[in-house]
Parts: C-alpha cells; structure tokens; sequence
C-alpha cells in the first residue's frame, strides 16, 4: 500500500468463512494490517503483536529494533482494531479510545505534534472510535455517531477538509454523520456511506479516485451514482471494491495489471472484474491485489516481483488466479 518498495503479504486461514465483506475480523476477535514494511496484529485473546521494520518505532515496543517474529506490543489484552500505514500504526481499544506511533513526521499519529513515538500514545481522550485506517502518511478514523475524522500529510487533500495544510491533529470531513467504512491509499481516500453510496478524495494522478478524472479532489467526491457498495479498499494508487452482489470492481494505476481486468491500462472509473458474485473480501497493495471469496479460496494478481501473490513464481499477472486449493482463508491483508 506504502511508497516503499517493501511488499508483506500476511495471510491467516482459520475454520470459518465470512459471507459478507467485513472492515476487519475484530468481531472474531482477532485483527491484522500489513504496513509499508510492518506487520500488526490483534489475537483471540485482544493481545497486540508487531513484527517487520522498525526504524520509526512503528512496532510499538519502546525499541527501533527490527523483528523478525511476532512481538507482543505492551501487555494490554484489550485491543479490538489495528491498522498499519507507511511506517506508522493505529489502533483502537475495546473502550472505544484511539493509540499510535511510529513516524508523526506529518503528524499522522494525530496527538497533536510531529515527534515520532516508540510506543503506543493515547489520541485525545474520546471513547467512541470504531474504525480506523492507516495511509503512507495519513490516517482517517469513523467515530460511532458515523461521523469522519482524518489527519497527517494533505499536500494533495486525502484529509478531505477542503484544504492541502497538514493536521497534527484530528479533523472532521464534513458533517456528514453517515460514514460506514473507510480506507487510506498512498495519498488517496474513499469510503462508504450507509446508504451504500462510495465516495473518493485526494491524489488521482492515475484515475484512483474513480471519477472519470485526473483531477486531484479536496473534498469527498461521489463516485457513481450506485447505492449497492459494501466494501473498499486503497492501494498505493488503485482502488478495490465489492458490491452487495459479492462482484468486484477496481479503478487506478494498473501498471503491474493490479486491476486485475486483463490489461495494464489504467482506468478512470470503476470496472467490473470477471463475472463472479462471490468475493467476500479484498486488500490492495503497492502493485498487487489479493482477495478471498466466500467459499474460503485465496486469490491474488498484479505484481509479483518478490513472490507476493503466492504461488511460488515471480510471474506477475493480471487476472486473478487462486493460490493453492485451501478452502477456508478468512482474511487477507496486502502492505
């Protein structure tokens, strides 16, 4: 998802599969997120666990040690959500209350100033976060009365509050108190209303933003006029989403055939990919993309240079094609 040329493609497969599109398994109790170059995770128990790079502190463990092997952040067991960007991490308690650290170079960690941090700091005193993602250097978050809030790098509006000033600092997008999802790109924003309406802002040099422009935008942006979206997800500079109908649309930079529709042509809007119905979840990463469907199947497309699609080649491609023949991957997450 990040600028770095670090790819992590973290997979968890468990007994279980989801049949609607979910933000993150944290109502089963556990929780995962791959970074620029960085792994987190929340187990069964609501213990939080980091691995990967660590040079801005972004695994939370009071060092800037690298790890090679999961790592537990602190000893709270009180974790519900955690979400990874660039070199910097979010995360949300099961009271509801917002933490992160790593770089706040831009002021991404949103505590008001630019001092990068080790371990996790509490964000503001407010108890009614439910979602949160992490971009390369932004961070966007829904509170529980379904209003937005963003903060970090804004030089091309992905904070979405009419302006390009970086925020140290929360911000509510609007007044908007319909927000139901959420996802932070490379220096792009979308989400999904309630009403199942998708909407889009910031850097849109290859399309990401679905429009049918180039035009960077400063402020949510409807895409479409299509009330059926249930999920969406950023990459560096694609975008993924699901429909009601279980089918699977992608827009943006399809350089490495990340689009996944057969080509390496970029596009300005939504696509339909493939005729299937039955994609329950997807991720989207620097060049690649991955997804599960409902029957528990892995698939994944796009770039391969480092062996992120899985299946044991260094051959991009830009179909999706199923990795292996398990059949009960839950989740799937792409750095």
């Amino acid at each position: 998802m990040q600028g770095k040329r670090f790819i992590i493609l973290f997979l968890i497969a468990l007994a279980g599969v989801f049949h609607t599109p979910v933000v993150s398994n944290a109502a089963n109790g556990f929780s995962f997120s791959a970074g620029g170059s960085h792994t987190v995770a929340v187990k069964s128990n609501r213990s939080l666990w980091a691995w990967g790079h660590n040079s801005d502190g972004q695994l939370g463990t009071g060092t800037y040690a690298d790890t090679y092997s999961p790592v537990q952040v602190g000893s709270a067991t009180d974790w519900a959500q955690v979400a990874a960007g660039n070199s910097h991490t979010v995360a949300i308690k099961s009271d509801g209350s917002l933490w992160a650290w790593g770089n706040n170079d831009y002021g991404q960690l949103g505590d008001g100033t630019t001092t990068s941090r080790n371990t996790p700091v509490q964000i503001g005193s407010d108890t009614d976060w439910i979602q949160v993602a992490a971009g390369s250097f932004h961070t966007v978050a829904i509170k529980s009365d379904g209003s937005l809030w963003a903060w970090g790098f804004n030089d091309y509006g992905q904070l979405g509050d009419s302006t390009l000033a970086n925020s140290s600092l929360p911000v509510r997008v609007g007044a908007e108190s319909n927000w139901k999802q959420v996802a932070a790109g490379g220096v792009h924003t979308v989400a999904i209303k309630t009403n199942g309406s998708l909407w889009a802002w910031g850097f849109n040099l290859h399309g990401q933003l679905g429009d049918g422009t180039f035009d960077d935008k400063l402020v949510p942006t409807q895409i479409g006029t299509d009330l059926d979206w249930s999920f969406v997800a950023a990459g560096d500079s694609h975008t993924v989403a699901i429909k009601s109908d279980g089918s699977l649309w992608a827009w943006g930079d399809n350089t490495d055939g990340q689009l996944g529709d057969g080509s390496t042509i970029d596009r300005l809007a939504p696509v339909r990919i493939g005729t299937s119905t039955d994609w329950a979840q997807v991720s989207a990463g620097l060049g690649h993309t991955v997804g599960v469907k409902t029957d528990g199947s892995l698939w994944t497309w796009g770039n391969n240079d480092y062996g992120q699609l899985g299946d044991s080649t260094i051959n991009g491609r830009q179909v999706p094609a199923r990795v292996g023949t398990d059949a009960d991957w839950i989740f799937v997450a792409a750095g």
